[in-house]
């Protein structure tokens, strides 16, 4: 780990690796649609956080893994947080996609 990543945490392409290398895990994107549709991670499932109590419709299984990510990281922490209280059990906040130099698709 880093200084910068000791400071910040770990960078966005981190987490969208580790979610690639996680199996059976979901990459979830909780900003706006109007948010998700201008660009989003390849592969990411748009739920809202006004939504997030709805999570059960899209994660039936409270032991999927779970990464997270808005526009910023903090949208992310607050749907992390709303998921964890609601028995989901690995989920990770993986930061905000305004930092992330990977591929996005519109």
């Amino acid at each position: 780990m880093g200084v910068l990543d000791f400071l910040f945490g770990p960078s966005m392409e981190q987490g969208v690796e580790e979610y690639r290398s996680t199996p059976g895990a979901l990459l979830l994107d909780v900003r706006t649609p109007q948010e998700y549709r201008e660009g989003h991670v390849p592969g990411s499932i748009n739920l809202p956080l006004q939504e997030i109590q709805g999570a059960g419709r899209v994660i039936p299984d409270k032991a999927t893994p779970v990464f997270l990510y808005c526009r910023s990281g903090a949208r992310s922490g607050e749907a992390t947080r709303f998921l964890e209280q609601m028995g989901y059990s690995k989920v990770k906040n993986i930061g905000g996609i305004i930092s992330y130099h990977g591929k996005v698709e519109r």
